[in-house]
């Protein structure tokens, strides 16, 4: 009845005040509380008939009329709270918490037949993510990171070999300690040129968990480089979509910087970030991304990069016949070629049955060729017989190649089971630095390296656990060095009779559980 509509809107009206301006509020206050009193004479009243209310002199159409108006003031008011609120909502920074418990059983054999192990390392990594989007078309991303061993690390250990372990490429894969780490800091941008829509991004851009990598990681594919490249980086991209050609189509140009050459503040000489002549030059890298297809089942993803000035230990110094007896210094060895083709099969055939819909197939193959520079011996290292270009080993170039073969299916209990298979040839170089093992990149691996694993969602997405088996064969040396005589590729045998026990065979056992939010 229209007193009930009275009462209602005059409420709800009066309530409203109280989120806008203060002049907005004072006028609709004043209109309310004229009608609530109006409305409370009434009330009193409501059971007596519309003509003797009509003789009290109250006119019930024109308080209606006053509250229809009201209400479409507030129509408009209540649009303009969904604006702000809005706004509000953008102007929050959005986190996330990815943390991961897990145990590890590590085990080594070298040439000789010694053993080594770490049945025991349990270790903690947490990311924290967080993301602001202003608008529609631009987007801040960041994670800040740990990833440390139960309880203390021993300093004299931490960050020894050269520093390797705490590069600026793999700090955030590696075990360190507690303090969070920038893992990833960079702004994308989406905007439309023509019919194109275009993605320009700059920053600690993700380049970690990368296509294919990331099945076996249980993580969305933050770089399309997995089999080549899987390191942290800082650079820019600009990528354009071109779907509307060819279904999933797109292109991409990265560039970025993994080594800046500059003095350090409050230098000795005054010259605060100036080149440095006697350290490394830049090392830089340049990528062309570009995948041809993909319709959501079937997905092809091509990938070609180079790296300017890439770094290794090269033996600068000798006191005897030795070759382990060298002194290494670390320089600039030339530049590294790469270039690799992926396909992806999510899902068998057409709808043949549940199992086959979510089953995935993939098959990688990569190929680097070394380019090297003129480095600095000793006249002892040359007079050994050393090659005076030391990328790799050798002063000429040198082509390597890999291929990499995965599946993966669903099982009784909702998880994911899969096995790998990946191998490595003679000269073969990857950028996998940061891949996540405890062993090493297996994709890196000069041999073959095989590996299964079972993931099983707990709580929903939230809650998940992995029991993951890899295991590598190694055929040369220097897999997982840098791109300098550790790189060098010997036989095991070769390598033996030179007096080393190289590692032949490496496997890892890890079971993690993992919460997400």
């Amino acid at each position: 009845m229209k007193m009930n509509k009275i009462i209602t809107l005059s409420t709800v009206a009066f309530l409203s005040t109280t989120l806008y301006a203060q002049t907005d509020v004072e006028i609709l206050q004043e209109q309310v509380r004229a009608l609530m009193n109006k409305v409370a004479e009434l009330e009193k009243t409501q059971s007596t008939p519309a003509a003797t209310i009509n003789n009290n002199g109250v006119d019930i159409e024109a308080l209606v009329t006053k509250v229809d108006k009201i209400e479409k003031k507030q129509a408009k008011q209540t649009k303009k709270l969904s604006k702000v609120n809005a706004l509000a909502a953008k102007d929050n920074l959005k986190f996330n918490v990815d943390f991961r418990t897990s145990y590890d059983n590590i085990q080594y054999t070298t040439a000789s037949g010694k053993k080594y192990k770490n049945d025991g390392l349990y270790s903690n990594r947490l990311w924290l993510g967080m993301g602001y989007a202003p608008t529609d078309t631009m987007t801040f991303k960041g994670q800040l990171s740990y990833h440390k061993a139960f309880g203390a690390s021993n300093a004299l250990q931490r960050g020894s070999e050269h520093g390797f372990d705490t590069f600026d490429w793999v700090t955030n894969e590696n075990l360190t300690n507690d303090s969070l780490k920038v893992r990833e800091a960079y702004w994308l941008w989406t905007p439309t040129l023509g019919d194109f829509p275009l993605t320009i991004s700059v920053g600690r851009r993700p380049a970690t968990n990368g296509f294919l990598v990331n099945l076996r990681d249980d993580d969305k594919a933050k770089s399309p480089m997995g089999h080549l490249i899987n390191m942290e980086f800082d650079g820019a991209s600009i990528g354009v979509k071109l779907d509307k050609y060819v279904p999933g189509m797109l292109a991409k140009l990265c560039i970025g910087r993994g080594l800046t050459n500059a003095n350090a503040r409050f230098n000795q000489e005054g010259l605060d970030y100036a080149e440095d002549g006697d350290n490394l030059d830049n090392v830089d890298m340049l990528g062309l991304i570009f995948k041809p297809y993909d319709d959501g089942q079937y997905s092809i993803m091509t990938k070609y990069y180079r790296g300017y000035n890439v770094p290794g230990m090269v033996w600068s110094d000798q006191t005897g016949p030795n070759p382990t007896d060298a002194v290494y210094t670390m320089q600039n060895t030339g530049d590294m070629d790469g270039a690799g083709i992926s396909f992806k099969v999510d899902g068998i055939g057409d709808e043949i049955n549940d199992f086959l819909d979510e089953t995935i197939l993939f098959a990688s193959y990569a190929w680097s060729q070394s380019r090297p520079d003129e480095v600095e011996r000793s006249a002892g290292v040359l007079a050994s017989g050393m090659a005076p270009g030391a990328m790799l080993g050798s002063d000429e170039k040198q082509s390597g190649t890999s291929y990499w073969l995965g599946l993966q299916t669903p099982n009784l209990t909702g998880g994911r089971f899969g096995l790998e298979y990946n191998h490595g040839s003679k000269y073969w170089r990857a950028f996998t630095y940061g891949e996540d093992t405890m062993i090493g990149s297996k994709l890196a691996a000069r041999g073959d390296a095989y590996e299964a694993y079972w993931t099983q969602p707990i709580i929903d997405d939230a809650f998940s656990m992995q029991i993951r088996y890899t295991y590598i064969k190694y055929d040369y040396t220097g897999s997982n060095a840098f791109f300098g005589d550790g790189g060098t590729p010997m036989s095991m045998s070769e390598a033996t009779a030179m007096g080393m026990d190289p590692v032949e065979k490496a496997q890892d056992l890890r079971i993690y559980f993992r919460y997400r939010y």
